[in-house]
């Protein structure tokens, strides 16, 4: 995980920048007749970070967000503070007594209403701009033409047959799909955008950009060039990233590349081997594992299987993380909450904006080390030649 510090002379470079682009921005927004002066003014910020035609496409998004416990709150402020055009909340339980521990837009008075409701008018006050909606009815009762009107989806905290089901709905309605959860110290960020286009800018260099695949998933499928502000040539790359859903990528192994050295598989994450076998552990029992001798033992039966078949070396399958994931299952720890929601919602913005690299496939965070490593899992992609370095 990269992290940056914040300096005085950071800032005055970025405000530079700023200044630098203030002639191709005020220009953008002078032609951008939908966003009126006072959301200009509102957005100015992240306007003069991802640009006028990014926050337009922001402003007219449908987002349906399903689950709405801490994770879900982060999301929704993230998305509903960036200005997006409409958010529906997806959520048919009540409000617990647990949920008070880490989630911030409810209270004790809230204890029994419905989690989405309850949430609502705290969510419309962050930014009365965006128009929200509740839905309190079960989402496994939803056919494809539900997803048809949101322009994304978003599940959180949801088991593995339910994340299935409601992705493979999404692909029937050609509809963007991420999937989120967390268990205390862990969690993970699942994308399935089916095919996506994204656009980056760079610096235009000597070596001329060759419309090829880059990866097993990624290809560059247009290139052009503009002056930059600085008289620079600017280039502009166009990629299309393709995607698998869950249930495909759940049964797959990492890239062959990852597996190709003792070293490289050392470092592959064992949180991913927990998270496909407390998937598989409630495919069976559907419940999380308690701390029966019966349940404990399954799930570290299930976790060794999982291990062997990533062709992961078992010494880096410890007891010890077991025995803290496991701990960890069924709880909420805000600072995790936070990161996992920010970065899930960046991506949206990112995706939705058709801006930068989004996360191509599965995302684990653990929270003791402080580590989000990204993998791309495919059961169908080949590695490509020049992959096995």
């Amino acid at each position: 995980m990269e992290s940056s510090d914040l300096t005085v002379n950071g800032a005055l470079a970025n405000e530079d920048l700023f200044n630098g682009h203030a002639g191709e921005t005020i220009a953008n927004i002078a032609q951008a007749q939908a966003i009126s002066a006072d959301e200009i003014a509102l957005y100015d910020r992240q306007i003069r970070l991802w640009g006028v035609k990014a926050q337009e496409k922001l402003r007219t998004a449908n987002i349906l967000l399903i689950g709405i416990k801490a994770l879900g709150n982060e999301i929704a402020k993230n998305l509903v503070l960036a200005g997006i055009g409409s958010l529906t909340i997806s959520d048919d339980q009540p409000v617990h007594e647990d949920d008070l521990g880490a989630q911030f837009f409810i209270s004790e008075r809230h204890i029994g209403m419905n989690r989405a409701e309850a949430a609502l008018p705290q969510i419309q006050r962050l930014n009365p701009r965006v128009g929200l909606q509740v839905d309190t009815d079960p989402i496994l009762f939803k056919d494809p033409a539900y997803f048809a009107p949101f322009s994304l989806v978003i599940a959180t905290d949801l088991p593995l047959s339910t994340i299935s089901t409601v992705n493979a709905s999404c692909r029937l309605a050609n509809r963007p799909f991420y999937a989120a959860g967390t268990h205390g110290f862990y969690g993970f960020i699942f994308a399935d955008l089916i095919l996506h286009d994204f656009v980056i800018e760079r610096e235009k260099s000597n070596i001329p950009t060759v419309l090829k695949p880059e990866t097993a998933t990624r290809s560059i499928i247009a290139s052009s060039t503009k002056r930059g502000d600085n008289g620079k040539l600017v280039e502009i790359v166009t990629k299309r990233e393709i995607y698998s859903p869950i249930i495909l990528a759940n049964s797959s192994s990492v890239p062959a590349s990852l597996l190709s050295s003792r070293r490289r598989r050392m470092q592959i994450t064992p949180l991913l081997t927990c998270f496909k076998a407390l998937w598989e552990f409630q495919s069976i029992s559907n419940t999380l594992p308690s701390h029966s001798h019966a349940d404990l033992e399954l799930f570290t039966t299930l976790a060794t299987e999982k291990h062997r078949d990533l062709q992961l070396p078992p010494e880096t399958l410890r007891s010890e993380f077991l025995r803290s994931f496991l701990q960890n299952l069924g709880s909420e720890l805000a600072p995790v909450t936070a990161f996992l929601g920010g970065q899930l919602a960046q991506d949206v913005i990112n995706v939705l904006g058709q801006r930068e690299q989004p996360i191509q496939n599965l995302l684990l965070f653990d929270g003791e080390e402080c580590k989000g490593p990204v993998y791309a899992l495919h059961p169908i992609f080949p590695p490509l030649a020049g992959e096995m370095v």
